[in-house]
């Protein structure tokens, strides 16, 4: 579950900044070119995301924490922008919720 979880937050992050790079792109042919792929790329994040009979609830909670992480680190490997204190100590209580609603037994 976490896999394929992972794999859908590198595609709605990654698809996410295939468009934001489209839309600040030189030459109307680049920048509708990179905001269709970023499209393709999120609806392949929303079928993959969607597919499997999870608790939709509980597959979102998990998610968004995975979709933080993987947000921060394109963020800073894409963008060349580091996540701020604020970031970092908000995170940190995502990511605290992400483990509970992940480990913790019903």
């Amino acid at each position: 579950m976490l896999l394929v979880l992972l794999g859908a937050a590198v595609l709605e992050a990654g698809g996410d900044a295939i468009v934001r790079r489209g839309l600040h792109a030189e030459g109307s042919t680049l920048r509708l070119g990179l905001i269709l792929l970023g499209g393709i790329v999120l609806t392949t994040y929303g079928i993959t995301v969607n597919l499997p009979p999870w608790d939709f609830g509980r597959l979102l909670g998990v998610y968004v924490t995975l979709f933080f992480v993987v947000a921060q680190i394109i963020n800073a490997a894409v963008f060349g922008i580091a996540p701020s204190l604020p970031t970092v100590c908000g995170g940190a209580l995502v990511i605290a919720g992400g483990a509970v609603m992940t480990f913790w037994q019903r």
